[in-house]
């Protein structure tokens, strides 16, 4: 059976169960109902006031065809092929549609995600709940006009979304999270900066090849050569020539200390000198003083 499905399914239907004796099976795969369906358009429970409409009039069916799967209640039926080919135009998806008695409810709803799905982007949660981006803002913010009276409630029992719809986003959610961790690790890789001790230190994961290894590298060992008596001798007379350079600048050195210590010996015999000096003249001075108090 081919992809296509008729103009008219429920139409088509009836006017097939009214003017055929196709099994219901036949009917409901060519039509795309079930069985069920098509079993209450026969009993007048379905499609009640809906008029037939002839699939070989509007050239989706041939007599031929109708009359092959009449014969072999195994056959398929298949659509006719198209004289013209007519694009598929395909409708943009606007906003989701929310009743006006649930309209309340959309504020509690995102506080519930933004709790338990924090991962979530701020696109993925209007197309959820279909809000507006600054509501979103108003009740992180908690700038919400109602923001003290809401309460966190799952948008699935809200029936806001499905289970499906959520469980998507939460996956894309999860896998753009996944994707943006794997390039850190590889710009941190490339930019040689330390990565984190849980990663370094945790179990290897699935990103084994971006992750740097560190190798430990044990020190060689010093291979010990004995010495020859020809390189013994040689660091012998080496030694001593090395201490008899150094006794000179012994020598110098004593010679330097006993200058210096004669130099202070003048230096104070001079000071006594000077001394003494003073001593005599001060004893003049006091002798000329007496001579003149007896004068007077």
């Amino acid at each position: 059976m081919s992809d296509r499905k008729p103009l008219m399914p429920k139409a088509t239907a009836v006017w097939l169960v009214e003017n055929t004796s196709l099994s219901f099976e036949q009917i409901a795969e060519f039509c795309g109902l079930h069985v069920l369906e098509v079993k209450g358009i026969a009993d007048g429970d379905v499609a009640q006031g809906i008029k037939g409409l002839d699939p070989i009039t509007s050239n989706q069916l041939t007599r031929e065809e109708i009359a092959t799967a009449e014969k072999d209640a195994s056959h398929k039926l298949r659509l006719a092929e198209a004289k013209v080919q007519i694009p598929e135009t395909t409708t943009k998806k606007g906003p989701r549609y929310t009743p006006v008695s649930r309209r309340h409810d959309r504020p509690n709803a995102v506080l519930w995600l933004l709790r338990n799905h924090p991962e979530l982007k701020t696109s993925q949660l209007m197309r959820l709940v279909g809000t507006t981006k600054p509501t979103i803002a108003q009740i992180k913010d908690r700038t919400h006009w109602n923001s003290a009276n809401l309460v966190p409630q799952d948008p699935v029992t809200l029936g806001l979304c499905s289970q499906t719809d959520l469980d998507t986003e939460v996956k894309k959610a999860a896998k753009r999270i996944e994707r943006e961790q794997r390039e850190a690790r590889r710009e941190a890789i490339k930019a040689g900066t330390l990565l984190p001790t849980e990663e370094t230190t945790g179990p290897l994961g699935s990103d084994d090849e971006f992750r740097p290894t560190a190798e430990i590298v044990q020190p060689r060992d010093v291979e010990t050569r004995e010495e020859t008596p020809a390189e013994e001798e040689a660091r012998m007379f080496a030694k001593l020539k090395e201490m008899k350079s150094a006794e000179p600048q012994d020598e110098d050195e004593d010679d330097e200390s006993g200058d210096e210590a004669g130099g202070d010996d003048i230096e104070a015999e001079d000071g006594a000198a000077d001394e003494a000096e003073a001593g005599d003249d001060a004893g003049v001075d006091e002798s000329e003083t007496e001579d003149d108090s007896e004068r007077a």
